[in-house]
């Protein structure tokens, strides 16, 4: 009985005295790479490094703390959304309704928060092609039942004065074109129709957008303040959007002006609107819940009678949810995972609203996290957002037990690509994570593969830095590569 006892403790203890080298080599790396870094002498920090396959933290510097964490409030969207959005997104739920008006069956159409539609990123628009096709092939009178936003256009704490920026497009129930237009110059030397004449027609069609029906439905507005770009052939000027409409002026800048995007006033489904019915020619209405049923108000705007009955929903699917979920993780697409939590709300509680699905997640599948979160929106943009790197750590690991680490390889960016791209170079595949960014915030969240086959879950939070985030981010790179290359 003695030689097997003897033998675990000699075990129990190199296994002990392993654990505390380990976690007394990465403490000494953390002070000469990170703690130390000029950079970082003023910083807030917090860095999380764990080991899934033995249940145990590595390493624990303010583990516990909280930060806030820029776009790694992407991580929690991004696990609510393929655990709750399926295989494929549901571009649009549609029903047929006879209406007592006029006899007549009516397409009505519940639009269901896909950012996809009309979206430059996907070749397919199979929404759009199931509505011109319904309607070329029955002539059903369309409108659109919209009970599910309740919600709004922009997140909570989000910074007011980048109204206009394409990184801060609204959120909306009825997405088209990311909800942002792109506006460029036109190459007056290649235009025979450009007549340089002060004339408000021929301004305006100095400029053209690469959204192909914006141009043609006028949804948007022109003016220009004092400045005549006539005779510069690369004028230098600027576009600033109004607050509450798609007017954008035209004023003397500082650089050479060639083409820019900006978010877009949607006005709920508006906009979207507009553009199907220029494209399918069909004039689309509105139905309207009243207490003892619905109404259709297109024909008949003074109906006071309930006038239809809808039957069962159907859906439409438009893209593969990981189609959605890679570009918004590899480029940070801060639209995409708005609408990805709506989307998520929408599955589960039947509307779209951050507050109620991320208090009901935080109570369901994020109920276990070590520290409980404050959290806010669906993409990182409001600093009211605070995490732990224990959190992260956390989210991660249900991440990999839940969906795998080949479905995560393909959705988070490696070494070289996305928001990594001049980072872990050398570690391409080795490496997979989530980077956030604001101003004085740092951080980086992933999985990291050692060179001894070990995999580890890590999280590292910088808040408060006063320097380069450049800087900063080379700092981590180098104590994460040493782990990797040490362990």
């Amino acid at each position: 009985m003695l030689r097997p006892l003897f033998t675990f403790c000699i075990l129990y203890f190199t296994f002990y005295i392993s654990s505390c080298s380990i976690q007394k080599q990465i403490t000494q790396s953390a002070k000469e790479n990170v703690l130390a870094a000029p950079v970082l002498q003023t910083a807030h920090l917090g860095i999380s490094i764990y080991e899934p396959a033995k249940n145990k933290y590595w390493f624990n510097y303010q583990g516990d703390h909280y930060f806030v964490p820029a776009s790694n409030t992407k991580l929690p969207t991004c696990y609510a959304a393929m655990k709750y959005l399926g295989d494929s997104l549901v571009g649009l739920r549609y029903a047929y309704a006879e209406e007592k008006i006029n006899g007549s069956t009516l397409l009505i159409l519940q639009p269901t928060g896909d950012p996809s539609f009309f979206h430059q990123d996907f070749k397919t628009n199979p929404v759009f092609s199931f509505l011109h096709n319904e309607f070329s092939l029955n002539k059903s009178p369309i409108a659109i039942f919209d009970t599910i936003f309740k919600d709004q256009r922009w997140g909570s704490g989000w910074s007011w004065n980048d109204y206009e920026e394409d990184y801060m497009a609204e959120r909306s129930v009825f997405p088209i074109y990311g909800n942002v237009i792109n506006i460029r110059l036109v190459d007056s030397s290649k235009r025979d129709d450009v007549k340089w004449q002060w004339n408000g027609d021929q301004y305006f069609r100095m400029f053209e957008t690469q959204n192909p029906y914006f141009d043609a439905l006028a949804n948007y507005n022109l003016y220009f303040l004092p400045v005549d770009i006539r005779k510069a052939a690369k004028p230098k000027i600027s576009i600033s959007r109004d607050v509450v409409k798609n007017d954008f002026r035209i004023k003397e800048g500082q650089s050479i002006f060639n083409s820019a995007s900006y978010a877009l006033v949607t006005q709920r489904y508006d906009l979207a609107r507009k553009v199907l019915e220029d494209t399918i020619k069909a004039k689309i209405g509105d139905v309207f819940k009243r207490r003892s049923g619905l109404s259709y108000m297109h024909d008949c705007p003074n109906c006071k009678e309930d006038s239809i009955h809808v039957a069962n929903w159907s859906n439409i699917h438009s893209q593969p949810t990981d189609s959605l979920l890679k570009p918004m993780m590899h480029r940070s697409d801060n639209f995409f995972a708005e609408q990805s939590l709506l989307m998520v709300s929408n599955e589960r509680l039947g509307y779209m609203n951050d507050a109620k699905i991320i208090d009901t997640l935080l109570k369901t599948d994020f109920k276990d996290l070590p520290q409980k979160p404050r959290w806010v929106d669906g993409s990182g943009l409001s600093r009211y957002n605070l995490f732990t790197p224990q959190d992260f750590v956390a989210i991660l690991n249900k991440m990999k037990n839940e969906f795998g680490m080949e479905r995560i390889k393909v959705i988070l960016p490696t070494g070289g690509e996305g928001t990594i791209s001049s980072y872990f170079k050398s570690d391409s595949g080795y490496i997979f994570a989530k980077t956030g960014t604001l101003s004085g915030v740092v951080a980086l969240s992933g999985f990291l593969y050692t060179k001894k086959g070990k995999l580890l879950i890590f999280s590292t939070l910088v808040n408060n830095h006063n320097g380069s985030a450049t800087d900063v981010r080379r700092a981590m790179e180098k104590f994460l590569q040493g782990i990797r290359n040490k362990y």
